[in-house]
């Protein structure tokens, strides 16, 4: 989004591997200690802090007028699929990521599996149906396809096939084509794991509770 926006931005890295996502500074404006968080340092103080995928979309849209239509009927269409997404499209893909690549090997998966994959399956049916006559998901670019499209780019890693989803496959090489999409997935991707993780980051990253969120 902010690259789709052309919004001037700098990225501080977070090691979610080393628990660095409890820190008492990054609780303050993320208390849910999960990223993406944002702050924008406004020209008057003090900066303001939005932490989740959606809030900050809406936020930035608002900011921009960019990618969220201002007539009521066509806004709530927007935030109705970016809701979508919140809520099925992008906790399947979560939780697919999760069984697929970090689940303990040693455990029987195979309902878990089978369970997020039929899922995964289903919204991607449901994306299907929506772009059948639309070349985007509230017909012009929005906030909804930049929230959904990430989540449909591991479909190989999960197992699945765009051949029969023919209006999503059609969807999908059209976001490809944008200049501000694609910068935006690469961003910092020097970052990305690719070992799996040890036993303590594990700890870090699956074992956490409510505790967790004492300062």
């Amino acid at each position: 989004m902010l690259e789709e926006c052309g919004l001037n931005y700098r990225v501080i890295p977070v090691d979610i591997g080393k628990g660095e996502q409890f820190h008492p500074s990054f609780l303050e404006i993320s208390p849910n200690n999960r990223m993406p968080v944002i702050v924008d340092h406004l020209e008057q103080e003090p900066a303001i802090s939005i932490f989740e995928s959606g809030a900050i979309l809406i936020y930035l849209a608002e900011k921009t007028g960019k990618f969220l239509p201002n007539k009521m009927r066509e806004r709530m269409e927007v935030i109705e699929w970016l809701s979508w997404q919140i809520a099925n499209f992008g906790p399947m893909a979560g939780q697919m990521s999760h069984f697929t690549n970090y689940a303990p090997k040693d455990l029987n998966n195979d309902y878990a599996l089978d369970r997020y994959a039929r899922e995964y399956n289903r919204c991607l049916g449901v994306l299907n149906n929506r772009l059948e006559k639309r070349e985007f998901i509230c017909g012009e670019y929005s906030i909804a396809d930049i929230a959904t499209w990430p989540w449909l780019l591991p479909y190989k890693a999960f197992g699945e096939s765009l051949d029969t989803f023919t209006h999503v496959q059609r969807w999908h090489k059209n976001i490809k084509k944008r200049t501000g999409a694609s910068n935006g997935v690469n961003v910092r991707k020097d970052l990305r794991r690719t070992n799996p993780p040890s036993a303590q980051e594990r700890e870090i990253l699956f074992g956490q509770s409510s505790r967790s969120l004492k300062k």
